[in-house]
């Protein structure tokens, strides 16, 4: 996969993970950066689960989608700590 793809993926599931978790997003940068930290998270978490979801497109996207509402999710209980 080439690197535009990856900052599209992060891009497009950092806005996600923005609006479901109700945080309204974070801006073009700190969408990428969320989706690109959300797709290692949930690559590694699917992969200590043994979850396989096809190394295409929509796997992709939705593998940091995953992972971005978790890091959103553990970046708040941080913050309320």
């Amino acid at each position: 996969m080439s690197f535009i793809w990856f900052i599209l993926i992060g891009l497009v599931a950092g806005w996600l993970a923005g609006q479901v978790m109700k945080g309204g997003g974070y801006g073009v940068l700190g969408d990428i950066i969320v989706g690109i930290i959300g797709a290692l998270l949930g690559g590694w978490l699917f992969g200590l689960l043994g979850i396989g979801l096809g190394g295409g497109l929509i796997g992709s996207l939705i593998m940091a989608f995953i992972g971005a509402c978790i890091l959103i999710w553990l970046l708040r209980i941080i913050k309320r700590a």
